[in-house]
């Protein structure tokens, strides 16, 4: 479990800023999964999903420096949890999944030009002997008006994005998994995205 608990160059788990996270997260919580839980809404809910983040750049993609920024798309969100899990001294590691949002509309759509998300970034973390997959991309303001099913974390069983809304419409399909990392493949993500997006950066550079 070394490399799970190790920090590395975009999981800085003994940054300040990570620290201090850590600390007001978890409050008066004791045991791993009430520590793990406090976490995990502390980056649903206090890390603003944001997906036109300039992801493009190696520095905005390290910990410290997102929690800085309070905004970040799923991966960001991802590593933020990852790190403040190994912080706190529980085992976490970086999940990638190309999925499907059937929901999906808007200019983020338009720019994609299709609603396969590649490499979607969600979390594992070790709790009570098994790694459980902890997705907090989408914050609670976002699911609201959206009308997006919130993402729920127990401690216990996946928390994952479901696959039907709360009115039964298709929501998120899961569709091929690329495996688990204990850093951020930067390379990996950035060639995805070229390949399925080519134009998306030039759109969100316009945006900046």
């Amino acid at each position: 479990m070394k490399e799970y608990l190790s920090s590395t160059y975009f999981i800085d788990i003994g940054h300040p800023r990570v620290a201090s996270m850590a600390k007001e997260a978890i409050g008066d919580a004791t045991t791993q999964r009430d520590k793990v839980i406090k976490l995990f809404y502390a980056v649903r809910d206090g890390i603003k999903y944001n997906p036109w983040v300039e992801a493009y750049k190696i520095e905005t993609n390290i910990t410290s420096h997102i929690i800085e920024y309070g905004q970040g798309y799923c991966v960001q969100k991802a590593l933020v949890l990852i790190a403040l899990a190994r912080h706190t001294g529980v085992p976490a590691r970086l999940g990638l999944a190309d999925i499907i949002n059937h929901l999906s509309d808007g200019a983020l759509l338009k720019a994609m030009g299709t609603n396969v998300f590649t490499c979607h970034g969600y979390a594992e973390i070790y709790l009570d002997g098994h790694w459980i997959k902890a997705t907090p991309a989408f914050n609670i303001e976002m699911c609201e008006k959206k009308s997006f099913p919130p993402v729920e974390f127990d401690g216990r069983r996946d928390a994952v994005f479901p696959s039907t809304d709360k009115k039964g419409r298709r929501y998120v399909e899961y569709v091929t998994f690329h495996g688990v990392f204990a850093d951020l493949p930067f390379e990996f993500i950035m060639d995805k995205w070229e390949e399925v997006y080519p134009g998306l950066k030039g759109v969100i550079e316009k945006k900046e």
